[in-house]
């Protein structure tokens, strides 16, 4: 017998030794499952939370991250590997749209973001232009993932101050 089987029949074995004589069955529905979202519902003035992020190309695979900041300090990283070939800017584009749908998804409201790539922050901005056909896809999808916050802002930091992401 293999070592799961043997686990599982002991298991078995004992629970049928020793049946449960008052077994009530779980209630399974969560009326204040709202709880337990993590949220920005309660909208103040300092709800502000922060997004830093970053992506790398190397021979071995391409991975991007992103770190959300909350109003409280806590940090929620965000890392993914990418299983296909890009180049530094469509890295650097994932890394600032899987933050962003993370935000939303975790339902900020009111974000700022920072990146030490002045291409992805001015180009955003609508202050540098797109010329690459494969990053003109990104700046059409953006728009659909900022106008779901109530307040975003976009700041370019030199790469001395981007402490979050930078080794």
């Amino acid at each position: 017998m293999i070592r799961k089987a043997v686990k599982g029949s002991v298991i078995a074995n004992l629970l049928a030794e020793n049946p449960i004589d008052d077994y009530e069955a779980l209630d399974f529905e969560f009326p204040d499952e709202y709880i337990n979202e993590v949220g920005n519902d309660a909208e103040g003035p300092n709800d502000v939370w922060e997004m830093y992020f970053d992506g790398a190309v190397n021979l071995a695979s391409n991975g991007i991250g992103a770190v959300l900041v909350a109003l409280d300090g806590r940090h929620f990283p965000i890392a993914v590997k990418l299983r296909f070939d890009c180049t530094n800017n469509i890295v650097e584009y994932e890394a600032y749209v899987s933050g962003l749908q993370a935000s939303i998804e975790m339902k900020i409201k009111k974000l700022e973001v920072y990146r030490d790539s002045a291409l992805i922050i001015y180009q955003v901005k609508g202050e540098w232009q797109t010329k690459d056909p494969k990053l003109i896809l990104y700046q059409k999808y953006l728009p659909e993932l900022i106008k779901k916050f109530k307040e975003i802002s976009f700041t370019h930091l030199s790469q001395d101050k981007n402490h979050l992401l930078t080794p």
